[in-house]
């Protein structure tokens, strides 16, 4: 029998990308009866971490493989996890110590006290707000944050605060610190406070020899300036001298919870970071140092206390929803499969990552089996199937009826039935929250993310290279965002009238940067592996197409500069004081955002997901924090 190596039928994903590499071409036979598996074939040996198949299956049809790593977390484990941290005896502890940490904050809001005086009030307020923020515990705090922040707004001005109300001097850790807080929360702060701590240069200065307390300053200037909007250079200055300020104070303090702290943020900054990543690195330093804490040492027990009950709390509920999904995923066809990824858990730890509130399960598991539907149609468009087969997936989705399988391939028809009733069964959940029915508008979606995949498949095929524009319109599409974002949203028991959902879907100017940001900061990273393996078009590619004469490295220059400018603008999206929307409307849809822009920190998180995403569901998920 003769193989031929069958070129990709479809383009790049959703979410997701996978690695190829130069080949060398070995034989190998094997029967194995599973759906999916090669009958024989030859395999494709990459000189990077994963291979491809060209194969000849069962049903005679050649096809190619990506050999991405198998499941990572196989449902015999998932279903012998276990904790005890979903007895009453913790939660009513966890109720008491909020209850407590309350009044403490109250009595403080009345009167001053020995350790805070008109001289810190200002700075002790804000620091209290952002632990309880940082630890993950800010839900069960909304009204005393609510009080803080509107005190510390009343004596905000041009130059930003001082330490107390009554300092004399502003203070560049109280101005970069409320600056930062009152901007995530709304309030209308300008970036012009920090202008006055330039030197006569116009260039941020510190002293000759860093001291501790110069050094919080600074890390709080560098995690202000990342909320920046467009057109604050004086954001951009903030940030690159901190962050020069801040490496080479890595290289002289000794390892503590400062230096942990430093190198925490400096990774992952604020659009890769997680909230439950956070809360569970800062509960590790939050009370080892004394410039960490409160002025109220009891408060400073109790928060910990708190926050290391709800991590623990919550990692109960993590395990019943893990439990249910990995059952959902193993009595699927999604278990037979091998040729696609397998990440649903990946998926569901992303989810609990950006939300711990436990009412959102739906939420959480709705997002987890949506984005894993969304990885497999991927790797069905982009290597499994064939063309003819691709156009009777695409017909079946929009017409929308089982019947509609018995025009499919066998493998294909399961796949077909596991969108159908995923799809439906988050509308009539998302329909209890909203009151109306919202299966056509998901739908709509879903048709034009399979028509975009459509298209890159007829470009691959014909081997057309679109240029620049019309590739990244189609691929801001494919990338998956807002199938990945729409219903899980929807389910959230929050109503979303029609003018808060223009706000934050299709084409409102939230998605639309939020998905060209995905798109481009996934080809930077996956262009030469894509192209090693004959898929030409990528933002790079289309970009060298418009521009004769430039090289890889004009491309991807011009292309991180497109993604930086970008974020600037959807924080402005995002954060924006005069928005019909809320900000609290519109997280969830930036949240997820940042999950999937953090699978792309190191790499293609979506394909290799054996490094440091396996330790993010290890952390986050399958290990509890020692009380």
């Amino acid at each position: 029998m003769t193989f031929v190596y069958i070129a990709p039928l479809a383009s790049r994903c959703c979410v997701h990308k996978s690695f190829v590499s130069s080949c060398e071409v070995k034989p190998l036979c094997r029967t194995i009866p599973t759906l999916g598996r090669c009958r024989r074939g030859i395999t494709v040996t990459p000189s990077i971490s994963m291979c491809w198949t060209a194969t000849v299956l069962d049903d005679g049809v050649q096809r190619r493989i990506a050999n991405h790593h198998s499941n990572l977390w196989h449902d015999s484990f998932i279903q012998s996890l276990s904790t005890p941290y979903g007895e009453t005896s913790y939660l009513e502890r966890a109720d008491k110590l909020i209850g407590e940490v309350k009044e403490i904050i109250n009595s403080i809001s009345v009167k001053d006290g020995e350790l805070i005086t008109p001289l810190n009030d200002l700075i002790q307020r804000l620091s209290i707000v952002d632990n309880i923020e940082r630890l993950g515990i800010d839900r069960y705090f909304k009204n005393e944050i609510k009080s803080v922040l509107d005190y510390v707004y009343s004596y905000w001005n041009e130059k930003g605060i001082g330490c107390g109300r009554e300092s004399v001097i502003t203070d560049l850790n109280s101005t970069a610190l409320g600056l930062r807080t009152l901007r995530l929360h709304g309030y209308p702060v300008s970036s012009d406070v920090l202008e006055q701590f330039k030197d006569q240069n116009g260039q941020f200065a510190c002293s000759a020899i860093q001291t501790e307390g110069e050094i919080k300053s600074v890390l709080n200037l560098f995690r202000a300036s990342l909320i920046a909007f467009p057109g604050e250079k004086v954001m951009e200055d903030a940030e690159i001298f901190s962050t020069i300020y801040l490496k080479e104070a890595l290289l002289t303090i000794p390892v503590c919870s400062l230096s942990r702290e430093i190198a925490y943020v400096l990774e992952h900054g604020w659009h890769t970071n997680l909230p439950r990543l956070e809360a569970r690195n800062y509960i590790d330093v939050f009370g080892q140092d004394p410039i960490y804490g409160t002025p109220n040492i009891k408060m400073t027990q109790k928060l910990l206390e708190i926050a290391k009950l709800e991590f623990n709390i919550f990692h109960s509920l993590q395990q019943k929803e893990l439990k249910h999904l990995s059952r959902w995923w193993k009595d699927s066809v999604f278990s037979q499969l091998t040729f696609p990824r397998h990440r649903h858990v990946e998926y569901y730890t992303l989810a609990s990552c950006i939300d711990i509130d436990p009412q959102h399960s739906s939420f959480r598991l709705g997002f987890a089996k949506i984005s894993h539907l969304g990885t497999v149609l991927d790797d069905i468009y982009d290597t499994f199937g064939t063309m003819d087969e691709l156009e009777l997936f695409t017909a079946a989705v929009k017409r929308w009826h089982p019947s509609a399988t018995k025009w499919l391939p066998e493998y294909m028809k399961g796949v077909y039935m596991m969108l159908y009733e995923t799809v439906n069964e988050m509308a009539r959940e998302a329909d209890k929250s909203q009151g109306r029915d919202t299966l056509n508008y998901a739908r709509q979606a879903w048709e034009a993310y399979i028509d975009s995949y459509m298209k890159e498949a007829k470009w691959i095929s014909s081997g057309f290279l679109p240029t620049f524009e019309e590739y990244l319109d189609n691929g801001k599409v494919s990338f998956g965002y807002r199938i990945g974002t729409l219903q899980p949203i929807l389910t959230l028991g929050t109503p979303f009238p029609h003018h808060i959902l223009q706000e934050i879907d299709f084409p409102s100017s939230l998605n639309d940067l939020a998905c060209s940001i995905l798109r481009l900061k996934g080809d930077i990273l996956t262009y030469q592996a894509e192209r090693s393996r004959g898929e030409k078009s990528s933002c790079i590619s289309c970009y060298m197409k418009d521009n004769p004469g430039s090289t890889e490295e004009n491309a991807v220059a011009y292309i991180n500069g497109m993604v930086n400018k970008s974020l600037k603008e959807l924080n402005w999206e995002f954060l924006r004081p005069d928005s019909n929307a809320p900000i609290t409307s519109k997280k969830h849809a930036f949240d997820i955002l940042r999950a999937f822009y953090h699978l792309y920190k190191h790499r293609d998180g979506f394909s290799v997901a054996r490094n440091e995403i396996r330790n993010l569901v290890k952390t986050t998920v399958i290990e509890p924090v020692p009380l």
